[in-house]
């Protein structure tokens, strides 16, 4: 078998390419547009990389050379800084011999009124027995110690309130009327009360 020389395999190369592209054309003709419009957009982006890229390197060596005949920006009269003015301040020295006053110890507040229900005493006080308080001849109604009325929080109280009946809740404001007279649980059995009523 005799060899065909190089130049027309290449051609016969040639010849088919052109032919699977022409089959190709209709479909890569309507790519060419866009396929043109986003390699020259990408080509814009990298060359305006390249530029910024180029004026970095040249802002930093111009910052490093020294400029002859430009004068050097000196600090307005307006400006001021907390360092210089540490600077500025003279510091008070404190001798031995003079009585500085202790400041006021704020006394606790009780927790009583409108955030009691989210305010707790702090760790270091002892917790308050609220039992001493109540005066010892007022008597306890029936449901005071049913539900233990007298160790609930606003909470707890609120969560029970539904399952009470309008006397109940009746002798337990009384009752709180009576002892403590806490400001939150009056307005919570009052409202409940007139909830109940209404119905």
């Amino acid at each position: 078998m005799t060899r065909v020389p190089f130049a027309a395999r290449v051609a016969a190369g040639v010849a088919v390419t052109v032919v699977e592209e022409a089959r190709k054309l209709p479909g890569s003709a309507l790519m060419l547009p866009m396929t043109v419009v986003s390699e020259a957009l990408a080509r814009g982006m990298r060359f305006q990389q390249q530029v910024t890229a180029l004026a970095i390197k040249g802002d930093l060596i111009i910052a490093t050379l020294p400029v002859v005949g430009t004068p050097r920006e000196e600090q307005p009269e307006w400006a001021s800084f907390d360092e210089d003015e540490d600077d500025a301040v003279d510091t008070p020295v404190i001798t031995d011999d003079v009585d500085v006053p202790d400041a006021p110890v704020a006394e606790p507040v009780a927790a009583n009124g409108r955030f009691a229900l989210y305010s707790t005493p702090p760790l270091d006080e002892p917790v308050q027995d609220t039992s001493a308080k109540r005066a010892p001849s007022v008597d306890k109604p029936e449901i005071v110690e049913m539900i233990d009325f007298d160790t609930l929080a606003l909470a707890q109280l609120r969560a029970r309130l539904r399952t009470l009946s309008v006397e109940d809740l009746e002798a337990l404001l009384d009752y709180e009327n009576d002892t403590l007279a806490r400001a939150p649980f009056q307005t919570m059995l009052a409202n409940r009360i007139t909830t109940a009523k209404a119905k």
